[in-house]
C-alpha cells in the first residue's frame, strides 16, 4: 500500500525535477568552461579555425539556456514550490543568466583571435591569454561551488575576484600606453581591449554565482554587500 500515496509519488517526481536542471545547469557550465578554455587557446595560437569552432558552437550554450529557464519556469508553475526548493529554482535561473553571458565573452575573445595582429600587440595578446587562464580557474572552482551549493567556497573565490579585476587595470595601462605612441594603433588596441574586457568580465559573472550560491545557502540576498558584511551573514546561524 506505500506504493499508492500520491505525495510519496509527487513529491519523488519533483525531487527528480529538481536533480535534473541540477545536472542541467552542470552541464552547461561545463560547456561553457570548454568554450573559455578553447577561445584562450585560439588567442595564444591566433587559430582562427579553433576561433571559428568557438563562435559557431555559442548557439548551444544559448539553446541550454532557454532550456533550462523553461523548465524552471514549468516547475515552478506545475509544483509551486517554497523555501529552499524555490531558492534553488531562482539560483538556477540567475546563474544560467550568467554562465550564458561569459559564452558572449568567451566569442568576444574568439573574435580577436581570428584578426590579424602586429608583432606588438604579442605581449598584449600573452598577458590577455594568462589573465584568461586565472579566469578559467575561477570558473571551474565557481562551477564546484555551484555543484556543492558550497557557500565558504563561494564566499573565498567572492574576495579573489579583485586580483583578476588589478591584471584587468595592468593590461588597459599597457593599452593606453601603445594608443598614445602610436594612434594608427588605436583601432587594432582596442579590438585587445574588448578581448581584455570579455576575460574581465568572466570574473564578475562567475561572482555574481557565487552570490547565487550564498543566497541559496543562507536564504539572503548578498548582492551589493561587502565582502565583509558577506561573512558575517555566513557566519550567522
Amino acid at each position: 500500500m506505500e506504493n499508492m500515496n500520491p505525495n510519496k509519488h509527487i513529491s519523488g517526481q519533483f525531487n527528480a525535477e529538481l536533480e535534473d536542471i541540477r545536472n542541467r545547469v552542470l552541464a552547461m557550465g561545463g560547456l561553457v568552461e570548454s568554450q573559455l578554455e578553447q577561445a584562450l587557446d585560439a588567442l595564444g595560437s591566433l587559430d582562427a579555425e579553433l576561433a571559428q569552432k568557438v563562435i559557431s558552437g555559442d548557439h548551444k550554450v544559448n539553446g541550454m539556456e532557454v532550456s533550462i529557464d523553461e523548465e524552471c519556469t514549468r516547475i515552478i508553475a506545475k509544483r509551486q514550490p517554497a523555501a529552499s526548493d524555490l531558492r534553488l529554482i531562482i539560483t538556477i535561473t540567475k546563474s544560467i543568466t550568467d554562465l550564458e553571458r561569459i559564452g558572449d565573452a568567451c566569442v568576444r575573445i574568439a573574435k580577436a583571435a581570428v584578426e590579424k595582429r602586429g608583432n606588438n600587440q604579442r605581449p598584449l595578446l600573452v598577458s590577455i591569454e594568462n589573465m584568461g587562464r586565472h579566469a578559467t580557474r575561477t570558473l571551474h572552482s565557481t562551477l564546484d561551488a555551484l555543484a556543492r551549493m558550497d557557500a565558504e567556497a563561494a564566499l573565498e573565490l567572492h574576495k579573489q575576484d579583485a586580483r583578476l579585476d588589478k591584471e584587468y587595470e595592468g593590461i588597459i595601462r599597457q593599452l593606453m600606453t601603445y594608443m598614445m605612441e602610436d594612434p594608427r594603433s588605436i583601432p587594432e588596441v582596442l579590438d585587445v581591449l574588448w578581448a581584455a574586457r570579455a576575460v574581465e568580465r568572466v570574473g564578475d559573472r562567475c561572482k555574481n554565482i557565487c552570490e547565487y550560491v550564498i543566497y541559496y545557502v543562507k536564504g539572503k540576498d548578498v548582492r551589493h554587500t561587502s565582502y565583509e558584511d558577506m561573512e558575517k551573514d555566513l557566519r550567522q546561524e
